[in-house]
């Protein structure tokens, strides 16, 4: 996006200078009048009288030229200068399986934790951030990248209908780790969230996937969503396609969960509401500190010799057309 500004915009101040000098001409023109008798009956008149004006807002052209060069005008870009090695590379890895919209979260397991997520997404300016969702089957929304914009979006679109049902949460969390990998950035997390017990049982076991990311330096933050007890989830579908919920036992296998974060050097938390999950997302975040400074660069291009050009051009016109004018009239 290209946006406009006057370097030095206090030169358009004289632009004030031009009430006097217009007021002066205008009085002139009251006391002399213009007088042309001796091409008021020739042939092209007229186009005398336009060069007589031309002539006489040369000058208010010329000049404003000339103060809108000194003013500097130019369109610029901005573009940011980081150094990737010194900053965090953060893949959250989110469960979407049915069971996410389960109601023991307000409104719904699924809905709080996108608010929470989109919360935590922004207060991380300096760092890059990717997306992987999974249920029975695991699918990279979006890969690491700076545009947080793209997962806020994409966070607020989860939608726990879009692949296989089931929970393979060994998939998940090895699908954003081989995402992060390659990453150079000094810290590879990725925060692993579910609300279940593994049920792929030819899937990517999760044990496996934690040894892949503790040999490529990633530690996994893996949090277990969902209250203690019971909980009202969906179970089924009625006749008109809608979800009907049923008081269900909550489920979530927390020696897994547990397991994978420690063998990665990471930590396991369980969120049983929205303030806890928020308090553990808030948590992750004083954990993870990045000293990355981001510069901003500034591309400018610069327009005041077009003005310039534009000036010289019309002194020169100018200055031709009182030659041959005067010449033509004496």
């Amino acid at each position: 996006m290209f946006n406009f500004e006057f370097y030095s915009p206090w030169f358009l101040l004289l632009f004030v200078l031009f009430i006097p000098l217009f007021i002066r001409d205008v009085s002139k023109q009251k006391k002399k009048g213009i007088k042309v008798p001796t091409v008021k009956n020739m042939e092209g008149s007229s186009g005398i009288v336009a060069v007589l004006f031309l002539l006489k807002i040369s000058k208010y052209l010329i000049l404003s030229a000339l103060i809108i060069a000194m003013a500097r005008p130019r369109t610029f870009t901005v573009s940011q200068d980081r150094d990737d090695t010194k900053g965090i590379d953060i893949m959250l890895a989110v469960d979407v399986s049915l069971s996410m919209l389960a109601k023991d979260l307000t409104p719904d397991r699924l809905t709080a934790l996108k608010d929470i997520a989109i919360k935590f997404v922004e207060k991380r300016p300096n760092d890059r951030l990717g997306l992987v969702t999974y249920s029975g089957e695991a699918f990279t929304k979006v890969p690491v990248t700076s545009d947080h914009q793209v997962v806020i979006d994409e966070l607020k679109n989860l939608n726990p209908l879009e692949l296989q049902p089931g929970t393979a949460i060994g998939e998940g969390l090895s699908v954003a780790v081989n995402h992060l990998r390659n990453s150079k950035a000094k810290s590879k997390i990725i925060i692993l969230m579910t609300d279940g017990v593994n049920t792929i049982e030819n899937a990517m076991p999760a044990q496996v996937a934690a040894e892949l990311a503790k040999n490529n330096d990633i530690k996994v933050y893996s949090i277990g969503i969902g209250t203690n007890g019971y909980a009202l989830m969906p179970t089924q579908q009625d006749i008109f396609g809608d979800l009907v919920f049923t008081e269900t036992e909550v489920r979530i296998d927390e020696d897994l969960l547990r397991e994978v974060a420690q063998t990665t050097n990471g930590r396991y938390f369980r969120a049983t509401s929205n303030s806890s999950l928020e308090e553990v997302y808030n948590e992750i975040n004083q954990l993870e500190k990045s000293d990355i400074k981001v510069s901003k660069l500034y591309n400018y291009q610069e327009y005041f010799k077009i003005f310039l050009w534009i000036a010289l051009g019309m002194l020169i016109i100018d200055a031709l057309l009182r030659w041959v004018f005067y010449k033509f009239l004496s």
